[in-house]
């Protein structure tokens, strides 16, 4: 049973996942809006709502964990903080989750997310 299982574990092992989660996030950071699978973009959402929250209260504290988080990208850092910059005023969902058909070469269900 899979009572309070909530996180999708992909077919891998924890640190391929969350490299894969990593990866997903930094070109949502630098691209705006990334074709993936759906339930890839489900689970990128939690991840990405969090960071912006955090990104919101901009003083070195935060700065260093974001950086941190982000595998020392300063770059994607200085987006991330940029986007959080934009959403000040907004108390949550900064991404969205738009479906598409079915990939054709093995039927897997496709979705744009992207920065609102």
């Amino acid at each position: 049973m899979r009572h309070h299982n909530t996180k999708r574990k992909f077919g891998r092992v924890r640190k391929v996942r969350r490299a894969l989660l990593n990866s997903l996030a930094l070109n949502l950071i630098v691209r705006g809006k990334i074709k993936t699978t759906e339930p890839k973009a489900k689970e990128l959402r939690p991840l990405m709502e969090k960071l912006v929250t955090s990104a919101k209260s901009s003083d070195l504290a935060t700065r260093r964990l974001i950086i941190s988080r982000l595998s020392n990208k300063s770059r994607e850092t200085r987006k991330l903080f940029d986007i959080a910059s934009k959403n000040k005023d907004r108390k949550g969902g900064y991404t969205r989750i738009l479906k598409l058909g079915r990939r054709v070469s093995d039927g897997a269900k496709m979705a744009i997310i992207e920065f609102v």
